[in-house]
């Protein structure tokens, strides 16, 4: 995608409220973050942020722009495995895409020298021309105090949201240094790579799983022991899919402290 977007895929930081960021002079923007399939539409075809191709149905893209979009494909709160299992599935039909809606957070080169607003401004202005029933623009806020970024996050908590994306407006795209994710906990995905047993009233079913990562910049490998139904122990995730867990922070040899399953994010390493 770098030669697409002029950089490289915006990634997001995790965001803390001991952090030093300066909100006084409303250069930040704060927006939802939606917990769906990173989708990149490259102007011509719609792809997972790892490049591998996504099938909509044709009608489902009608009017999408010649231009570059980032964005989450989304169908409703605690929908993630449901979403993901039609998007990853080349044979859905319309009927399954029809409630699903393509939530834009950036148009990477729609224009050069533009801030973020600017961006999602012209795309506006396009889809004002060419509606598309797909796609929808994130709303974004700029951020007044640290009191009305809280504000706003608990707003997003209430109604079951997985957490707010904070980013300064004149920041290039392809620029990650001023780009955060702030959710109630840190999340990370890794790779399956192997099972313990289970033991005790786990006997026969899974005790953990054996999962790899970069962290850091570092290979690392750990356990992920908890946040498991007992029908994902009967049922694992499979080796080499990509899951998803939360922690809390890292202990002092950079491994995730307290890693607890939430949802396979990937069947199959992308």
């Amino acid at each position: 995608f770098s030669l697409l977007f002029g950089g490289e895929l915006l990634k997001f930081k995790d965001y803390s409220q001991e952090s030093s960021l300066n909100f006084k002079n409303n250069t930040y923007l704060m927006s939802e973050k939606l917990d769906g399939i990173r989708g990149i539409w490259n102007g011509k075809t719609l792809n997972t942020r790892n490049n591998y191709p996504i099938n909509p149905p044709k009608v489902w893209l009608k009017n999408f722009p010649p231009f570059s979009l980032d964005g989450e494909l989304w169908l409703d709160y605690q929908s993630f495995e449901k979403i993901s299992s039609i998007v990853r599935n080349s044979n859905s039909s319309l009927k399954e895409w029809q409630n699903i809606t393509y939530n834009v957070f950036d148009a990477p080169n729609i224009c050069q020298d533009c801030t973020l607003l600017e961006r999602l401004d012209k795309l506006q202005k396009y889809l004002d021309k060419n509606p598309s029933p797909s796609i929808k623009i994130i709303p974004q806020f700029q951020i007044q105090s640290k009191q009305h970024l809280q504000s706003y996050f608990q707003e997003i908590l209430n109604q079951n949201g997985e957490g707010i994306i904070i980013r300064k407006n004149d920041t290039p795209y392809g620029d990650s240094s001023n780009t955060y994710k702030y959710k109630p906990y840190m999340d990370s995905e890794c790779e399956v790579i192997g099972y313990t047993q289970g033991k005790g009233k786990f006997e026969g079913m899974l005790g953990a799983i054996i999962c790899q990562a970069k962290i850091q910049g570092v290979q690392k490998t750990f356990k992920i022991g908890s946040g498991f139904s007992t029908k994902e122990r009967q049922s694992p995730p499979p080796l080499h899919s990509i899951i998803t867990y939360k922690y809390n922070g890292l202990t002092k040899n950079n491994l995730p402290r307290f890693p607890t399953f939430l949802h396979i994010r990937y069947k199959e390493f992308q």
